[in-house]
């Protein structure tokens, strides 16, 4: 139990520091030292990183880093996915779910070990911390796709509510840290209740492990004001590819492909549903892509012109 402890404050010293992380430890901590069944240590986890995010919220908060109409905005387009996330859960084997929790995981490494790279716009400017006009249909649409991700996993979806509110919402790092808390709360709070329709929580557990987060997040609030972000970031993704790995080896077993195969004979009308529409997302995503590229050449060849 005192590892348990002791990897609580952690997880409120990710969440206050960074604005989001806590769930990639939360779940793995729960499931492997605790042995608690994958769907419960999402459910609890969505609880912890739910309520830490409230108390860190405030801190940032009081010194002006919160945007509270991107946030409300974000968040309750998030709040829909996540409960949706929830409920589709009952039907995901759970060794499926941490799978998808490592390949997320993997995906959040990248993302923050490649950081944001700064554009020649940014160059110069001193932006608003909180912009007035914000691009509402991108915001609801990245809200729900990372909402339900949020319902679906247990993970809290900082580091993708982050660059999001950074990149589509046009906030500064500062703020779109604290902000990503809000949405993280909101978030977290409806995947929980998708999730209470159909798992059980221990709320001695929840107690504990909620406290000791909630005075780590305390204490990253106040490192956030001292602590260069890049290399903290480097360090712990290493870290996240590290735990993300430990669950591919742990969780990849010959009942774990027999579980999924009759799974997704059960569910197959669903499941090709599902492809369609990653399909279309993608074809879309491509056809941004490849007009976008066709906008800087012709950018840069207005340039070389003039």
């Amino acid at each position: 139990m005192t590892l348990v402890v002791i990897l609580s404050l952690v997880i409120g010293l990710l969440l206050g520091l960074l604005g989001g992380g806590g769930s990639i430890l939360t779940v793995p901590v729960l499931v492997y030292l605790l042995d608690i069944e994958p769907k419960t240590a999402i459910a609890t986890s969505l609880v912890v990183v739910g309520v830490t995010s409230f108390a860190a919220v405030i801190n940032y908060a009081r010194r002006g880093r919160v945007c509270w109409r991107t946030g409300l905005i974000f968040g309750v387009a998030g709040m829909v996915g996540a409960y949706g996330g929830g409920r589709l859960a009952a039907f995901v084997p759970g060794g499926v779910l941490l799978l998808l929790f490592a390949a997320i995981m993997f995906a959040t490494a990248l993302a923050m070990l490649r950081g944001r790279r700064p554009t020649g716009a940014d160059a110069g400017r001193v932006k608003p911390v909180c912009p007035r006009d914000l691009p509402l249909l991108a915001i609801i649409f990245d809200g729900l796709m990372v909402g339900a991700l949020t319902g679906l996993i247990g993970a809290g979806g900082g580091f993708l509510v982050v660059p999001a509110l950074n990149l589509l919402g046009a906030l500064p790092m500062h703020a779109a840290i604290g902000t990503s808390l809000l949405v993280i709360a909101m978030k977290s709070f409806a995947g929980l209740a998708g999730y209470i329709s159909h798992v059980r929580i221990d709320l001695q557990l929840v107690s504990i492990v909620t406290g000791f987060a909630v005075l780590g997040s305390l204490f990253g609030g106040l490192l956030s004001r001292r602590v260069s972000g890049p290399a903290l970031r480097r360090i712990f993704a290493l870290f996240v590819i590290g735990v993300a790995c430990y669950l591919l080896y742990k969780e990849i077993t010959f009942e774990l492909i027999a579980e999924t195969k009759e799974t997704l004979l059960k569910h197959s009308d669903f499941l090709w549903g599902m492809a369609t529409m990653l399909g279309v997302v993608a074809i879309v995503w491509l056809w941004r892509w490849i007009h976008s590229q066709g906008l800087h050449q012709k950018k840069s060849m207005y340039a070389e012109l003039r």
